[in-house]
């Protein structure tokens, strides 16, 4: 049997760029849906998307709020990975960020930009 497929996206973008902030989390969602692994992995600026209360303020035209976007990726099994050497660099802790994410090391970005089938980067 094939081993399943795996989609890396990769958001450095924060809240100051709301237009880059949905495709992320909508591709990975649609990934989950056709049996592909997706993980999101969030460094730098990204790291102002998963703070507490941050997406609630973010919508964009007739799209839901982005924080319902993050519940529904979240939901449907998308990995959410939050770089620890940029949480240093912001000053952030893990109590400053949303439920259901993961803080990693750098290298772990490394081993998924080899191991995924896909990456895309926001």
């Amino acid at each position: 049997m094939a081993e399943k497929k795996r989609m890396l996206y990769v958001q450095t973008s924060g809240i100051n760029a709301p237009m880059r902030l949905y495709s992320p989390i909508v591709l990975a969602t649609v990934a989950q849906a056709m049996d592909i692994d997706a993980t999101v992995y969030f460094l730098a600026a990204g790291l102002s998307v998963i703070k507490k209360g941050a997406a609630e303020k973010v919508q964009l035209g007739d799209f839901p709020k982005l924080s319902e976007m993050m519940q529904k990726a979240l939901d449907a099994g998308v990995t959410f990975l939050v770089c620890d050497q940029s949480s240093q660099l912001m000053g952030l802790e893990r109590g400053d960020y949303i439920d259901g994410v993961e803080i990693v090391g750098a290298a772990t970005l490394n081993d998924l930009t080899l191991d995924a089938d896909g990456v895309l980067c926001f």
